[in-house]
């Protein structure tokens, strides 16, 4: 898991930088590029960091129902031959579905989605999602990036605070990138 969750940090400073380089950039075509990688780079950092935790709870945690093990690993369940299995096919789960999941039944806690990083979250997937999946052309500007990426830091700490107990290591650089490209 290790390797896996030092890959979902990457993910997040390369977001962080590249919201970095859309800011300095003069050039609006650049510009427009580094906010969409920026954006898609945060989704990916946050998705891959719950898919960690997910697999790690999948595999040591004994109180899990294989229907819980199914939805954290995005497995199909099936009965057969009168018993419930887990079964190769894909089950996708909406990822703020999946964050709820895995704050509630990992730490025993209710998600408080008062809190401002919640909306905001909700806010960084409805855009990436229209990214992603265009219908229109979508309105990726700096402070929606900016917001997204913020918002994407502030769940990973409220997950790790949630399941470890202690603060993702990152978020007290915020929005400050640690690499130079």
């Amino acid at each position: 898991m290790a390797e896996f969750d030092a890959f979902s940090g990457e993910l997040l400073e390369e977001s962080k930088r590249f919201l970095e380089t859309a800011k300095e950039s003069p050039d609006s075509v650049a510009k427009t590029a580094y906010l969409h990688s920026a954006l898609l780079l945060s989704c990916s950092a946050l998705e891959a960091r719950v898919n960690a935790i997910a697999a790690d709870a999948a595999q040591h945690r004994t109180d899990l129902t294989v229907h819980e093990k199914g939805l954290l690993l995005e497995k199909d369940v099936r009965l057969e031959k009168g018993e419930f299995k887990m079964v190769e096919g894909l089950k996708m789960t909406r990822l703020d579905e999946r964050i709820e999941f895995v704050i509630v039944r990992l730490s025993g806690k209710r998600l408080d989605k008062s809190k401002p990083w919640w909306g905001e979250l909700m806010a960084a997937i409805r855009l990436r999602n229209a990214l992603t999946h265009p219908k229109d052309v979508p309105a990726v500007t700096e402070k929606s990036v900016t917001a997204a990426i913020q918002a994407t830091i502030d769940a990973l700490n409220a997950l790790s605070k949630a399941i470890y107990g202690k603060p993702y290591p990152a978020a007290n650089r915020r929005l400050a990138s640690k690499l130079q490209f």
